[in-house]
């Protein structure tokens, strides 16, 4: 069995994506994701690999557009108010395809917020990025062994998609520090089997009189074409969808939560199975595919209420189960925003209220 290693999560995630084959990284410092670069200015130096602390976010942003259009694999990460000023950025990589990775470690907010913890990102996560309405696949971790796990297939999404991919996760994971597993390094032969893979399209040096790649209809009157392009592919998205499903087999109240809410759900809904309540949660994974089915599919004869935990006020996630449920039972919230975090206590006192309500 691979050896355990204790470590912070921020550090986990660049340890990861390092060993993912990321040889680039621009990033700008911000709480409480300050870790990732400090990491990343070590480690890539040791792999052959560039670190470029920018002058501002929407630099870093455009660093790292420049360097993952050429094939390497690239990544940058920031907090909340910096990953807004990465909506352009994004949304440029989204239009021209550029397969590239980062990270939103998020804090309170609206405006520069609070560095404390928070999940107030979910809507700008999953439903507007950037501009021009496009979609990325967004990665939910609610441990640091599922930090490394995402970060280091993160990469693979985004080439095989030819889209951005994003790993949203929270300052309390990003803090924390828990055992993990590594991922084995990727080799020099590989990253450049990987790197070759994507030269027909790669912005390179080419020969004279040879025209670089530049992807048809990007901008201009093109645009709608790449749009319909990309419907293609979120379309296919469907076998991406990932959900964990907790004590849910005969449940009767259900918690829907997500990354470290779904850490502390998953304590309370153990202390009421011990009472004779029937808890259980369902955990979205990807949070982008969102995963509608498994809520929508729930035995309403069975099932009696749903209750919404999630660091954020008001409640962001709510509009996915809203949507998902069409109103086929109760759905009460649990929340908490601006830094300010979830305790088993609150969360256990939500449920007791949903409980007497519809049991």
């Amino acid at each position: 069995m691979a050896d355990r290693v204790f470590m912070k999560g921020t550090e986990a995630i660049a340890e990861a994506a390092t060993r993912a084959g990321c040889r680039f990284f621009a990033g700008y410092p911000i709480t409480p994701q300050n870790e990732i670069p400090e990491y990343f200015a070590r480690r890539m130096p040791e792999v052959g690999g560039t670190f470029v602390q920018g002058e501002s976010e929407v630099a870093s942003v455009n660093m790292l557009y420049g360097a993952a259009s050429t094939g390497i694999r690239a990544m940058s990460s920031s907090s909340s108010c910096g990953i807004s000023l990465y909506s352009e950025g994004v949304s440029y990589c989204a239009s021209a395809r550029i397969p590239m990775v980062y990270v939103n470690v998020q804090r309170g907010g609206p405006g520069i917020g609070a560095i404390q913890p928070a999940q107030q990102d979910y809507l700008q996560a999953t439903k507007a990025s950037g501009n021009g309405g496009f979609r990325m696949i967004v990665l939910a971790p609610s441990t640091v062994q599922e930090c490394v796990d995402m970060t280091y297939e993160a990469f693979d999404l985004a080439f095989r998609d030819e889209n951005p991919v994003l790993v949203l996760t929270d300052g309390v994971m990003g803090t924390m520090m828990e055992p993990v597993v590594l991922p084995p390094m990727k080799s020099d032969e590989e990253l450049k089997e990987l790197r070759d893979a994507y030269k027909h399209r790669a912005i390179i040096g080419h020969p004279l009189g040879q025209q670089a790649y530049c992807r048809p209809g990007s901008v201009g009157t093109g645009q709608e074409e790449v749009n319909k392009e990309a419907v293609k592919l979120y379309a296919t998205w469907d076998k991406d969808v990932r959900v964990e499903e907790f004590m849910m087999e005969d449940a009767e109240i259900v918690f829907a939560a997500y990354g470290i809410s779904a850490r502390i759900s998953r304590a309370v809904i153990k202390e009421l199975r011990a009472q004779g309540i029937k808890a259980g949660m369902i955990r979205p994974i990807t949070i982008s595919p969102f995963p509608y089915e498994t809520f929508k599919n729930l035995d309403f004869n069975r099932v009696k209420g749903i209750l919404d935990v999630e660091m954020s006020i008001p409640a962001q996630m709510r509009w996915d189960l809203d949507y998902a449920i069409q109103g086929a039972c109760p759905i009460k919230e649990c929340l908490r925003s601006g830094g300010q975090l979830l305790t088993n206590d609150q969360v256990m006192k939500a449920a007791q209220e949903l409980i007497k309500e519809v049991l």
